[in-house]
């Protein structure tokens, strides 16, 4: 299974652009989508979603054209908007019974397919109230569920892990990665850690184009022996931002500890290297030259 994604162009307006010129090869697994807000992100995933129609290039899923048919990808979609809205009078079993009917997902099997979701995303306790009673987090399970009844094969997942606990996004990340060898996963998240945790690929987006797509340690690998950390006065932190790229501060009463990618490989008197992570060259990816 294979999403070919070419050419995508969104233009809202003249001062506003969704996406830009925008390709990317999909495969099975799991690909990551990282980009600052504005970024395209949700644009690109609403396009795959047949939601919103691209002003050019196209989509196609293995080699059928979605733009054009639709319906060739959504009877095997599952989609997480960022909006996700629910029927707060409904109890789970019931929300998730009607999400079903309006996939067309039916069958004797399907009462005890709605008992394995919920215990995937950790409700059945709370599976009989109704989810306006539920926390945000909560709501975000029910969520992913309702993503996965009709077993798809291509899967959108936009910011799921937001308002989950560390160890509901564990269970998330467990939960995706069992689907992720017979299907297309995307998923984009500002939690770099979920992103890094679980992604076979990872596509770095900015200003609606790409900016880069490697395997995690491919990418990590662009910075190698560049990132640094190190103690500075407080004095000296904007003459240090202008030559280097600062990616986390820590102030202590005389000094800052400092996490910075060199403008070389050269460290500043003092400084000690440190691994670099899928964070360090998202930022510098997205902060410096481009």
């Amino acid at each position: 299974m294979t999403l070919e994604i070419k050419n995508l162009t969104k233009q809202y307006n003249k001062q506003k652009t969704g996406l830009s010129d925008f390709s990317i090869r999909i495969d099975k697994g799991i690909l990551g989508l990282l980009g600052p807000n504005g970024a395209g992100k949700s644009t690109l995933m609403k396009i795959i979603a047949t939601i919103s129609k691209p002003t050019g290039g196209t989509v196609f899923l293995n080699g059928e054209d979605i733009v054009k048919k639709p319906d060739t990808i959504r009877k095997t979609l599952g989609y997480l908007p960022q909006d996700f809205g629910v029927y707060p009078n409904l109890n789970a079993y019931e929300f998730l019974e009607y999400i079903a009917a309006m996939k067309g997902v039916g069958g004797s099997g399907l009462r005890k397919r709605i008992d394995m979701l919920l215990d995937g995303v950790n409700l059945t306790a709370d599976a009989k109230r109704p989810i306006g009673s539920y926390s945000g987090g909560m709501k975000q399970r029910i969520g992913i569920a309702q993503t996965l009844l009709n077993d798809p094969k291509v899967l959108i997942f936009d910011e799921p892990t937001v308002g989950l606990d560390p160890e509901e996004r564990v269970r998330f990340r467990e939960l995706i990665s069992e689907m992720a060898s017979d299907a297309i996963v995307i998923l984009s998240s500002h939690i770099v850690s979920d992103i890094e945790t679980i992604a076979d690929d990872v596509a770095i987006m900015k200003n609606g184009t790409l900016i880069d797509k490697a395997v995690p340690s491919e990418l990590i690998r662009r910075i190698e022996n560049r990132v640094f950390e190190t103690s500075i006065a407080h004095s000296d932190l904007e003459l240090f931002k202008a030559k280097h790229l600062v990616i986390n501060t820590s102030r202590q009463v005389e000094k800052i500890q400092i996490r910075y990618i060199s403008s070389s490989s050269e460290a500043e008197p003092g400084a000690k290297k440190v691994t670099a992570g899928l964070e360090d060259v998202y930022l510098f990816l997205t902060q410096s030259q481009h």
